[in-house]
């Protein structure tokens, strides 16, 4: 049998009178689990915490969840006995109902947010359509509705697994390092994210990103930039206070405004880009530009996205438990000038020399939690040794654990502060997920600081 490009067998013309190997157990394999039971079709699924399934005969197809590495021993053993598999973003693309549109967006943050925006925006425009993807609904449910559009969110790992999905317009929010122990190297990470472009007619690429400005030169489709600039022809950019068109007018020497930076909230350089990646991918489909302001302007980000708590005696106690790399934190860091900084967990290979370098000065005290919590520590010895560090471990529970460090940043925060759980690692060290390290540091908050 013939190999994809990522090691995958070719698939199609499966034996469909075979079961159905779903490789991962989590919220992906069930919707696949669900797709293929509308198609009449037998399954078993493998989950890695379980025992690895006898690879035989009565397999006709794998179909793969993101996340596993194709270094696996699932896959050897699936290629020695020819059968073949297939990423669930390429089988969901294959049971697409007739004329569904797909569009895209991936970057290293924002996804979430500007996929959301993204539906937002095409409700408003009249367009049925559903979010779906790397959070949330996955790609194998969201086909079997009755969607004209979907808005799906798209991580490094479903962008390397896929081969055949074809989106009409996509968005690059961001490069920066992330999943290194997943991908082995940063290059890798990258050219998983850029090899989006090799399957859409049209990309929102951020201009001030360097990675992305330098890995898209090469690519012929439509490129349309965004940045916080103003804008060239062709581009998405700033006046002054407004967002402006220059890519989707009728006369490229003409501007239309999109929307002000009024209608964003909250209102930060960041979510600023990813309303406007949103927007760029609504008006390549034909959303006007007053759906999009509406949009927007009814518009929330999900919780553990720089979520105020609460303000009290001055300080703003904020949860970003979704910074879950440095290029997160940063974005948060830079938010505000005098910060208490909660940050820690499992780095995931990402160094933090850089985050530090750049933000440092912002930091008034660090509070350090989590596995990995000695990579911050040395980075802020390294770029900033007057910051005074407190570390913190669980072996008292994790609720416990935040209330300490609840307790021990109102010691520390003075009017005009923020205290600001932005970890810049992942939770599952301790914690069940990002989710939950952001409801007990609220809980804590809200216990001690202002009940």
């Amino acid at each position: 049998m013939s190999t994809a490009k990522n090691g995958e067998t070719s698939w199609h013309g499966w034996d469909t009178s075979r079961k159905v190997l779903i490789v991962g157990g989590g919220r992906t394999g069930e919707g696949v689990a669900k797709l293929l039971t509308r198609e009449g079709l037998t399954y078993e699924i493998y989950d890695e915490k379980g025992e690895l399934p006898s690879i035989d005969s009565r397999f006709g197809l794998a179909i793969v969840s993101p996340g596993w590495r194709p270094t696996h021993r699932i896959f050897a053993e699936l290629s020695e006995k020819e059968i073949p598999y297939v990423g669930e973003v390429d089988y969901a693309w294959s049971k697409r109902p007739e004329g569904q549109k797909w569009l895209a967006v991936t970057g290293t943050n924002g996804k979430t947010t500007t996929v959301q925006m993204l539906a937002a925006m095409l409700e408003a425009g009249g367009v049925s359509s559903v979010d779906c993807g790397n959070v949330g609904l996955p790609i194998s449910e969201a086909v079997m509705g009755d969607f004209a559009y979907l808005a799906i969110e798209l991580s490094s790992f479903q962008i390397f697994w896929s081969n055949e999905a074809h989106f009409d317009s996509v968005a690059i929010l961001n490069i920066a390092e992330d999943h290194i122990d997943w991908h082995g190297t940063f290059d890798a990470y990258a050219e998983a994210k850029m090899k989006l472009l090799n399957h859409c007619d049209i990309a929102m690429l951020n201009l001030h990103d360097p990675q992305i400005a330098l890995r898209s030169h090469a690519w012929q489709g439509r490129k349309i930039f965004f940045s916080l600039d103003t804008p060239q022809a062709g581009e998405l950019g700033l006046v002054e206070d407004l967002i402006i068109d220059r890519a989707f007018t009728s006369n490229p020497q003409e501007a239309e405004e999109l929307f002000q930076l009024s209608d964003v909230s909250p209102t930060v350089p960041h979510n600023v880009s990813n309303a406007m990646a949103a927007a760029g991918i609504a008006r390549s489909v034909g959303v006007r530009t007053g759906d999009i302001k509406k949009a927007l302007a009814h518009f929330t980000v999900d919780s553990h996205r720089l979520e105020l708590v609460v303000k009290h005696d001055g300080v703003s106690w904020v949860d970003d438990s979704k910074a879950t790399n440095p290029h997160a934190a940063s974005a948060s860091l830079r938010s505000y000038t005098s910060i208490i900084w909660i940050a820690g967990g499992l780095a995931k290979g990402a160094p933090m020399d850089q985050l530090i370098h750049a933000t440092h000065s912002r930091i008034k005290a660090a509070l350090l939690i989590g596995q990995d919590r000695s990579l911050i520590k040395e980075s802020l010895q390294k770029h900033a040794p007057h910051i005074p560090v407190v570390e913190f471990d669980s072996t008292d529970g994790s609720r416990e654990m935040m209330e300490r460090i609840v307790t021990t940043a109102k010691g520390i925060a003075e009017t005009g502060d923020a205290v600001l759980l932005a970890p810049a690692c992942a939770s599952m060290d301790q914690f069940e997920s990002y989710k939950e390290r952001g409801e007990l540091f609220a809980a804590a908050v809200r216990k001690l600081v202002h009940p």
